[in-house]
């Protein structure tokens, strides 16, 4: 029985490590890939068999000393695979006609894995590659696919145990920045119930031009959109007036009604991500995309059913566009290691067709709870950036009411200032990265690094 007990143990560990493959090469990017991929699945639910997919690329530095940090993204069932492509992983897509072809990647030399390791993570289940094969493992919210997350930690630290002594940080930005606090109270929880593995969480979490589910996160646009000038004096004291005691997306008098429809419609002549760039008009993929190449790819992928609208070349979102056709190609799914028949279609983000609870209402309480058990924690947020600008968020950073260490002041990079922080007696920093936008790695990715290497290093911005 005993030996028995002793096979079926190994035959699982042969099992699981089965799921990670390494991938040498990218289809789009030209020869080998000068940092080390992996890509697995971890099984989240077993009774309906949803399984989280994942990316983890080593440092480029030091992968045996250097952190390892979890990466979440935002968006309504959006791929992570935003952040290691637009944001903060080492490539990222060639600007550049569609062709019908793979579209052509290239190497970003401001990747945070000059000094990290990263897992990029889809989640929750359904976005990216994530998947249930159950229709009830979608079923999912806020806390539950928090708690998944914690459940895919300790299974892909058991795989990976080289790494389980390396400083432990949790990260996202946009929604992500909502779920990343509530899941770190839930790792602290059990590191002191001393539930094992023990995640070396001792240094802390950051969050990008993160939501919280407070109304601060879109209220805030009302003054910042008088500040930068979308909006005039006039219309600012007519809202400031007439929608005193409320939410902002939820008016109880005409006058407010009448006023925020106005502040939307002047909000609109911009591109909320980044207030700075042009406001796009997408198209749909016609008769003159048809070219034989991209045929060709719409066959090995048995057609492609919802190809997203196409951007202007010079509009930043061109990517996105780029991104279907990328992750759609067989070539793709084959060297990423995709399990057949678990996503009939890759989409960047899934606009609200599949189910999602936002039960955590607030997350400020947790940034709260998590950064007076002596946690490290860094907010940042573009300055240009409307959809959560950075006025709310500092806002909801000074209700915590810890006290201030280092006053208001700038930044730096090349001598020029790249942004302004405050630090706080609970090891919490504010920043701005200015010329940032939603989110601001995508728009500033060399002032993003430098910020990030210099807090993961514990330094003074």
């Amino acid at each position: 029985m005993a030996l028995q007990l002793v096979f079926l143990l190994c035959l699982f560990n042969f099992v699981s490590a089965a799921e990670r493959n390494l991938v040498a090469s990218l289809p789009g990017y030209e020869g080998a890939l000068p940092f080390r991929l992996e890509t697995g699945y971890v099984n989240v639910d077993e009774d309906n068999g949803a399984e989280l997919f994942y990316y983890f690329i080593q440092s480029e530095n030091d992968p045996r000393r250097d952190p390892v940090l979890l990466w979440l993204t935002g968006g309504d069932h959006c791929t992570v695979f935003s952040g290691l492509a637009f944001e903060i992983g080492p490539v990222k897509f060639a600007r550049e006609p569609y062709n019908g072809s793979v579209p052509r990647l290239q190497y970003n030399p401001y990747s945070w894995t000059k000094a990290a390791n990263i897992i990029f993570v889809d989640s929750p289940v359904g976005a990216g590659f994530s998947f249930s094969r159950d229709p009830k493992g979608y079923n999912i919210g806020d806390v539950s696919s928090s708690l998944q997350l914690k459940t895919f930690l300790y299974k892909w630290f058991e795989e990976h145990s080289d790494f389980l002594a390396n400083p432990f940080y949790v990260g996202g930005d946009s929604y992500g920045g909502k779920i990343v606090p509530y899941l770190m109270q839930k790792i602290s929880e059990d590191i002191e119930a001393q539930v094992t593995p023990a995640l070396n969480l001792k240094q802390g979490y950051l969050v990008g031009n993160p939501a919280t589910g407070e109304s601060i996160d879109t209220d805030s646009r009302v003054p910042y959109a008088h500040g930068v000038g979308i909006i005039s004096d006039q219309l600012y004291e007519a809202i400031m007036e007439h929608c005193k005691e409320e939410s902002y997306s939820n008016p109880s008098t005409i006058i407010c009604a009448q006023s925020l429809e106005r502040l939307h419609e002047l909000l609109d002549e911009c591109s909320k991500p980044h207030i700075l760039y042009k406001k796009c008009f997408y198209v749909s993929p016609g008769p003159n995309d048809e070219s034989p190449r991209r045929i060709i790819l719409k066959k090995e992928i048995n057609e492609l059913k919802r190809p997203p609208p196409r951007p202007p070349i010079d509009c930043q979102d061109y990517v996105n566009y780029l991104s279907y056709f990328w992750a759609n190609s067989k070539a793709t799914r084959d060297a990423l290691g995709i399990k057949k028949d678990s996503k009939d279609e890759w989409v960047r983000c899934h606009d609200g067709d599949l189910p999602y609870f936002k039960d955590i209402k607030s997350s400020i309480k947790y940034h709260q709870n998590v950064t007076l058990k002596g946690y490290r924690a860094l907010v940042y947020s573009g300055d240009h950036d409307s959809v959560i600008p950075f006025i709310g968020t500092q806002a909801w950073v000074r209700s915590l009411n810890f006290s201030i260490v280092s006053d208001w002041r700038a930044w730096h990079v090349d001598g020029q200032s790249a942004g302004f922080s405050v630090a706080y007696a609970n090891n919490m920093t504010f920043a701005t990265v200015k010329g940032g936008g939603h989110t601001a790695p995508e728009y500033q990715p060399e002032r993003c690094l430098a910020m990030f290497k210099r807090w993961i290093s514990n330094k003074p911005l």
